[in-house]
């Protein structure tokens, strides 16, 4: 608790050598003690030279061990402290080295809302590096992402497409999300989403259809079209850009 809000209690935890005892409690066999550890560590690391300092300590095995087998609000705060530890870059490849993207997918399908708010946090963060790319992919991430995208309710449209978008520049990304009905939901958001949903949306088309010309034709065939010429009016700058980069596309290919 004394590491929750305050940034100078953080420095002393650390200083006076409280991180080492705190991973060790990691693997003591008491769900409730693991829960509180992890969570101590969530708050420790908030630190940017603490996270370096748990890293060296050897915390993230035990971190993804419990993320894999602690209680609920355990689970939880793993995938937000590996979130945490993981803005570091050397960080994030060891996550994904250590076999960390099965259990936050599995997060992702399985848990609590706040669970997979967590996950997709985590697995946006751990996507920006390359090798991770492949390792959420073999994990099975892009069904829940799917998933994610039917509910709106749950609020994650626009976290499932951002992560979707890191996906699609992986060629098994492509591969495993370049599906009909992927398209004719990006389509939709396109003409029914947020200004934010339909700027991610043209975002992920974009990466499709600059690898494959079908995807492009898929799309047309979805009414993109208007869409776009909607966007590229009144969509976001960044919206905006995209949608040209489509049109631009469209207008090149001799097969349309």
């Amino acid at each position: 608790m004394l590491s929750k809000e305050n940034a100078e209690n953080r420095v002393l935890v650390a200083e006076r050598g409280g991180i080492p005892p705190l991973v060790q409690l990691l693997s003591y066999p008491d769900s409730k003690i693991q829960e509180h550890a992890v969570t101590a560590l969530l708050n420790l690391s908030i630190d940017e030279g603490n996270k370096r300092l748990i890293s060296k300590e050897g915390a993230i095995p035990a971190i993804i061990e419990v993320l894999d087998n602690g209680s609920c609000v355990a689970k939880e705060n793993s995938a937000a402290t590996l979130f945490s530890l993981s803005m570091l870059d050397e960080i994030k490849e060891i996550v994904g080295q250590s076999n960390g993207m099965a259990p936050l997918v599995n997060l992702l399908k399985n848990g609590t809302v706040r669970g997979k708010k967590d996950a997709i946090t985590a697995l946006f963060n751990l996507s920006l590096n390359h090798a991770n790319k492949g390792r959420a992919i073999r994990a099975g991430i892009v069904t829940p992402l799917l998933q994610l995208l039917k509910n709106v309710n749950l609020g994650m449209i626009d976290e499932a497409l951002s992560i979707l978008l890191l996906l699609v520049t992986n060629s098994e990304g492509r591969h495993e999300i370049g599906q009909l009905t992927f398209i004719e939901t990006l389509v939709e958001f396109m003409r029914e989403g947020t200004p934010k949903n339909k700027e991610c949306a043209a975002s992920v088309l974009l990466e499709l259809c600059s690898n494959n010309s079908s995807f492009t034709l898929a799309a047309l065939q979805f009414g993109v079209y208007e869409h776009l010429m909607e966007i590229k009016q009144s969509g976001t700058n960044r919206a905006q850009r995209k949608a040209m980069a489509i049109l631009e596309l469209i207008a090149k290919s001799e097969q349309i």
